[in-house]
């Protein structure tokens, strides 16, 4: 079967390219992507090329598929794998692997590592080990961009469980935050920390009792205050404050007065700059723990931190890149039972959009950046459907779809989009 695929021959070079997939062997699977959302650690990937740690060194002879939060059904099942899924099935994908026998050592991954499997492709192949693993998740919820999403959102959950806090004289760490703690999600309102949001605010146990998310571009904020708004928190038992850190004269102390000079339990940091750290660690409650959460290009990156309070004040500094098999099921139950991701996209292309997408996407604003792989059409912002439609008559109907849900990606209009954007 042929493929069309974008994927990484060097650094800096994408290329989407039309080549034969081999025959699946009996321990493997053939699958359909449908869509595949876009991650700023593709953009990584393709920058660095093979000195990016997942990515192998051979990329002129076997050059690997780009795309790691994906979703698709299944076409072919070979006969080692044929009890436990089957033609037809929807699904979602667990890229981070953990391997030690794949391409790359322990840190082998779909989108990053293999010739034949990841997101931004129209047919790949799942070998062994993503089945071996439980890498492989069913996905029986609504639509297919919310199980691409479930990977996205299972950086978050993994995050939050990631966290400790320990007990005076003992030296048990006890995982997760502070159940009705305070917590704070520093430069918080990109696409991951509207995840982060999403998942504080619907989680069902574990949840602070303050919430406060800072940035300093207020146009994101009230973005963000509409999505999740204040009132919507409170239902769900939390106090959430947005606060533009730009608009306070002494932005730590302005964040400590919120809590009433208590401090933060919880601490998660959004934004790779040191001045966003050293507000965090300035925050911190005794017992608090700090999260970097944002995976830093620069691998001599530092930040200042106060060692006065580590020692004195028991402050924990712990870092996360993606979730666990775990946290993917969570994920997909969440968005089986109603959690809907729409909030987190903002802007929908076709295959053909990728290269380019990709390679430019710190420049590209917004939030997701949502690929339907079998598709072909430019990258286009769901705010500019209403201009699209005037020459492309498809944007008229997406536009009054995603209208009637306030402005956002919808199941509906991915529904449509599938059955009438031209075939790739």
């Amino acid at each position: 079967m042929k493929t069309k695929a974008v994927r990484i021959h060097g650094k800096g070079d994408l290329r989407l390219d039309e080549f034969d997939l081999p025959q699946i062997k009996d321990n493997e699977i053939l699958a359909k992507i449908i869509c595949d959302s876009i991650c700023m650690s593709s953009y990584k990937a393709a920058k660095q090329g093979s000195e990016h740690k997942r990515v192998p060194d051979d990329l002129s002879v076997n050059p690997p598929i780009i795309g790691h939060e994906y979703s698709g059904e299944i076409v072919e099942v070979g006969a080692k794998w044929q009890h436990q899924f089957k033609p037809g099935m929807k699904y979602s994908i667990q890229p981070a692997l953990n391997y030690k026998d794949g391409p790359v050592g322990i840190l082998s991954a779909p989108g990053y590592s293999y010739p034949y499997n990841g997101g931004d492709a129209t047919y790949v192949i799942m070998p062994n080990e993503v089945m071996e693993l439980g890498c492989l998740l069913p996905y029986s919820g609504p639509g297919f961009y919310p199980a691409a999403l479930a990977e996205p959102l299972s950086c978050v959950i993994g995050t939050m469980h990631a966290n400790f806090h320990t007990n005076p004289g003992s030296y048990v760490h006890n995982m997760e935050i502070v159940d009705g703690g305070n917590m704070a999600i520093l430069a918080g309102v990109g696409p991951m920390g509207l995840a982060a949001i999403n998942y504080t605010i619907n989680r069902k146990n574990r949840k602070p009792a303050l919430l406060v998310v800072t940035d300093i571009d207020q146009a994101r904020l009230d973005r963000a205050s509409l999505l999740f708004s204040p009132e919507l928190a409170v239902k769900n038992g939390i106090t959430l404050k947005y606060v533009n850190t730009k608009n306070l004269e002494n932005p730590t102390q302005g964040l400590l007065d919120i809590t009433n000079g208590k401090g933060y339990n919880d601490v998660f940091i959004f934004a790779p700059v040191p001045s966003v750290i050293e507000q965090g660690d300035g925050i911190l409650a005794f017992d608090g723990c700090l999260n970097f959460f944002s995976g830093p290009n620069d691998p001599n990156f530092k930040a200042p931190l106060n060692f006065y309070n580590v020692h004195y004040n028991y402050s924990h500094i712990v870092g996360t890149s993606g979730g666990n098999t775990d946290d993917m099921k969570e994920a997909l139950n969440m968005m089986a039972v109603g959690m809907d991701p729409a909030g987190l996209v903002t802007h929908i292309g076709g295959l053909d959009a990728v290269v380019e997408t990709t390679l430019h996407l710190p420049e590209i604003p917004g939030g997701k950046k949502l690929i339907y792989t079998n598709k072909k059409f430019a990258l286009t912002a769901i705010d500019d459907f209403a201009e699209k439609g005037k020459t492309t008559p498809m944007f008229v109907e997406l536009d009054r779809l995603v209208k009637a849900n306030n402005g956002l990606w919808s199941v509906a209009a991915e529904k449509y989009l599938l059955e009438n954007a031209p075939e790739i």
